[in-house]
């Protein structure tokens, strides 16, 4: 399942620069996901960077997104072929 901010985000920014899929952006009062493009960082490390770094431990699997590995491998397949 992709990631999602909770409102305890304090705005500190050190998840952003993280994000190895630009997953990760500024909304109106916090930091925000794009479901779209997070894959937990499967494809790219073993742990969802963004929830190693954040100091409010903020960052949560999103349930309304429950998704395989399988599935978020192939999110990461496609979001390198966009890349390339």
């Amino acid at each position: 399942m992709s990631l999602y901010i909770t409102d305890e985000c304090i705005n500190c920014d050190v998840c952003e620069p993280e994000c190895p899929n630009e997953a990760i952006y500024q909304g109106e009062e916090i930091f925000e996901i794009d479901p779209g493009r997070c894959t937990e960082c499967v494809g790219h490390y073993d742990e969802p960077q963004c929830v190693e770094v954040c100091p409010v431990d903020c960052i949560l699997p999103d349930p309304q997104r429950r998704e395989s590995e399988e599935t978020l491998y192939a999110r990461y397949e496609a979001l390198m072929d966009e890349a390339s």
